[in-house]
């Protein structure tokens, strides 16, 4: 596996897993280096850099490495309205997104002000909330250009 600069090492990867009880191997070694190369990153491309990578691996080997970072922490899923679920390696800050209504470019954007759950809700109803999702909606650069020319 070749290095990206700014992402983690082999061995990182390996501390990573280790450090949430999980198994080291080598898909989760290489869905864990696609989506810190590539944020924001929906399933198929990850199942393809990881073919890549490793050669034949099936789907459901990917969902479920997937799944397991996912509930270890050590990576976020997101899913915009109309989008396909993606995934991230930015966890534990509770930022939120902008995406593109044109092309679907998703990128983060850092709390607006103060601790997580960034946000007060109104009525907590009971529940115990430790995040807010927000999703802004616009146009990205390269798009508003197009729409301007």
């Amino acid at each position: 596996m070749r290095q990206t600069p700014g992402v983690p090492t082999t061995s990182e990867f390996e501390a990573m897993l280790r450090g949430v009880q999980l198994r080291v191997t080598r898909p989760r070694v290489a869905v864990l280096a696609a989506v810190h190369t590539h944020s924001h990153v929906d399933t198929e491309s990850v199942i393809g850099m990881v073919r890549a990578d490793l050669g034949e691996v099936s789907h459901q080997a990917v969902y479920d490495v997937l799944r397991a970072l996912t509930d270890s922490g050590l990576l976020r899923r997101i899913q915009p309205p109309g989008s396909v679920a993606r995934y991230e390696a930015r966890v534990g800050d509770n930022h939120h997104h902008v995406v593109c209504r044109t092309c679907g470019a998703i990128e983060d954007v850092d709390c607006a002000v103060g601790d997580a759950p960034c946000l007060t809700a109104a009525q907590t109803h009971g529940f115990v909330i430790d995040e807010a999702e927000v999703v802004y909606w616009g146009r990205c650069p390269g798009c508003s250009a197009a729409l301007s020319s």
